[in-house]
């Protein structure tokens, strides 16, 4: 080891121990609050245990105790709808009869969670695509969670993952879709 290197070793320690000194000198601080416990479901569906009290929070994957391997649900696209039967006109405000629909759907799933996944052709700014996007969502999630059903995430691609490419009416409206992943 060089010179340099040791002094900086000495440096580092020295600060080390004054700032643990001086955190012991502080009073002891009291969190209070209500730690809120539940499952959070990754993308891939494998289950963590979550505890967040508002200060911190805490995760741990959860593991099969007999064979210490992850406990994963089955992810599949259990329902794709186009927008234009779903929504309004460049809107996020469901039609009743999407409302409906979606309402059934949810009711009788059965699935552990859902992910909803909204998508738009390309006909206007990228920017305003994420947004009505991501408001489709939440809409479709907003059912979900009026049904009793649990919504792990609700993400708005935009125009950013098209089925056919945009170029003639009928591929435009095979993008315009939301999608919704269970986690069985």
């Amino acid at each position: 080891m060089s010179a340099r290197t040791i002094g900086m070793i000495a440096v580092l320690a020295s600060a080390w121990t004054i700032g643990a000194g001086s955190a012991l000198a502080q009073d002891t601080v009291t969190v209070t609050g209500r730690v809120e416990p539940g499952l959070w479901v990754d993308p891939d569906g494998c289950l963590h245990w979550v505890a967040d009290g508002g200060v911190e929070g805490y995760m741990s994957g959860r593991v099969n105790p007999q064979d210490g391997m992850p406990v994963c649900l089955d992810v599949n696209t259990c329902a794709v709808s186009n927008t234009d039967v779903l929504f309004h006109t460049d809107s996020a405000r469901l039609t009743s009869t999407g409302r409906q629909q979606l309402q059934q759907f949810f009711s009788s799933a059965g699935a552990f969670a859902y992910a909803i996944y909204g998508h738009t052709d390309s006909r206007a700014s990228d920017e305003y695509n994420m947004r009505l996007s991501q408001r489709r969502a939440a809409s479709v999630a907003n059912v979900a969670r009026s049904v009793g059903a649990r919504v792990a995430r609700e993400i708005g691609y935009g125009e950013r993952r098209p089925v056919a490419p945009n170029d003639s009416a009928a591929n435009m409206q095979r993008n315009r879709r939301v999608e919704i992943v269970c986690y069985r």
